[in-house]
């Protein structure tokens, strides 16, 4: 009779840790490749015969466009300070031979860390040395591609902003957000504006402080009696924690994934408590930006936040062409639920070349880069949002391949989640609002057999 050992428990729990580790490494690395193979099958698939198409009428006209993923619109200075992001990081956190040769294995390690690996990860695990060189020299160069994109493309009505108002970033790490609104909108360098930068790291804080004034030193303003950068208040803390004034424009970027993370309540209560300390912030006239990976998780908090925006007067400014009920709002998505989940995407061929390297060099290839988000205005109590239009139509997904030779987008409306077919083969991508005339009522159209939406060719 074999007899337990008094150990054996302590150690069968180490070991299925160990195992229970090893899988997530194996399911991530069975992700990695599949979407992988996926993206590049984009561009393998069979090319579509649009001119061999059979002639069919369309529902719809479109009069205008406009992308808020553009690269066009980025400023010749930021564009140049993008491509060389990383001499300044540099410059201001230099690295020895042994630490840039050990660059791309950390990048590597830290990426773990943040997904299949994040029960393990350390709250003020940026503190450390090589976790921070590694975030810094790739995943803030990342965040700053996406949110400049973003942030050069919005409305200007989104940021009316004047000589001493305030700017808030929550969750501000190494102030990338910041440096992000500095880069894509040079009227704001005008702009004698005060940033409170909140984190639990004021190191990290610290840094980001140095970057940014070295950004704004490459990228200055036109006029010379400018100051020539923006006040910065860094302040140790998590949101909730109090500033001295109200904010006019309010910023959260990758933060609220990591709250939601670790918080067990359903995200109903996460989405009412965060849009409470969001709030209590805001002036009177105020705008908040929120950005978040393009994961389902993230997608469905975005939509909650924003349906919560709706309940307090504000506008939405941007992803959605309408005020009304989100049409792709991520319900159960994680869980493989049919609901799709509100995420954009771009080609990273525009990328700086060096950080398309790096991530090759750190085994992290990036052909589209993707982000969730919403911005949305507060109204004064004359205001009131103005009336959606039913001509107005943003397209979410990449193009999708349907039987029969076709072509499609799933696609945003305040009818719902929509089927957007492209039989002529227009220009259409991720990121598209589309003004159009209509010639068939939505009621009328056919709906596709898979995801029931309905279809409308253009």
């Amino acid at each position: 009779m074999n007899e337990e050992k008094f150990y054996s428990r302590f150690t069968e729990k180490k070991s299925s840790k160990a195992e229970a580790k090893n899988k997530r490494r194996e399911f991530n690395k069975e992700r990695d490749k599949y979407f992988d193979e996926k993206r590049r099958g984009l561009d393998k698939k069979k090319k579509i015969d649009f001119d061999g198409q059979k002639k069919v009428p369309v529902d719809a006209k479109i009069l205008s466009s406009f992308n808020f993923l553009d690269d066009s619109k980025l400023p010749a200075d930021a564009v140049k300070v993008l491509e060389g992001f990383d001499a300044i990081v540099h410059s201001v956190r230099p690295m020895n031979s042994r630490q840039l040769s050990a660059l791309p294995k950390d990048i590597r390690a830290l990426s773990h860390l943040l997904t299949d690996e994040r029960e393990e990860r350390h709250v003020r695990y940026m503190n450390a040395t090589e976790q921070l060189s590694a975030y810094l020299n790739y995943f803030t160069w990342w965040n700053l591609v996406r949110l400049t994109r973003v942030f050069a493309n919005l409305k200007n009505d989104a940021f009316e902003l004047n000589d001493g108002d305030v700017v808030l970033d929550i969750g501000s790490g190494p102030l990338t957000a910041v440096i992000a609104l500095w880069l894509s909108r040079p009227e704001l360098r005008e702009k004698k504006l005060t940033v409170y930068c909140v984190d639990i790291s004021q190191s990290t804080m610290a840094v980001g402080e140095e970057i940014y004034m070295s950004v704004a030193a490459k990228a200055r303003p036109k006029s010379e009696n400018a100051e020539g950068f923006w006040k910065i208040i860094r302040v140790k803390g998590e949101i909730g924690t109090e500033i001295r004034k109200k904010a006019n424009f309010i910023i959260t970027a990758n933060m609220f994934n990591e709250l939601y993370q670790k918080d067990k309540e359903v995200p109903e209560k996460i989405a009412d408590r965060q849009i409470a300390n969001l709030l209590r912030y805001a002036a009177d006239k105020c705008s908040v930006f929120i950005a978040e990976p393009g994961m389902p998780v993230a997608g469905r908090f975005i939509s909650l936040m924003r349906e919560r925006f709706l309940s307090r007067n504000f506008s939405i400014m941007a992803p959605c062409p309408h005020q009304k009920e989100c049409a792709m709002n991520g319900l159960h998505a994680r869980y493989g639920g049919s609901a799709k989940w509100c995420n954009f995407s771009f080609s990273t061929e525009n990328a700086p070349a060096k950080l398309l390297k790096l991530s090759e060099s750190a085994g992290l290839p990036k052909e589209r880069a993707v982000i969730s988000f919403v911005c949305a205005k507060k109204l004064s109590a004359s205001e009131k949002n103005e009336k959606s239009s039913d001509s107005k139509v943003t397209i979410v997904s990449d193009p999708i391949y349907l039987p029969g030779n076709r072509q499609g987008f799933y696609s945003c409306s305040e009818n719902g989640m929509l089927l957007v077919l492209n039989p002529y083969g227009k220009d259409l991508k991720s990121g598209d609002t589309l003004s159009l005339s209509l010639f068939t009522e939505f009621s009328k159209l056919e709906k596709d057999h898979k995801s029931g939406a309905p279809e409308l060719k253009i």
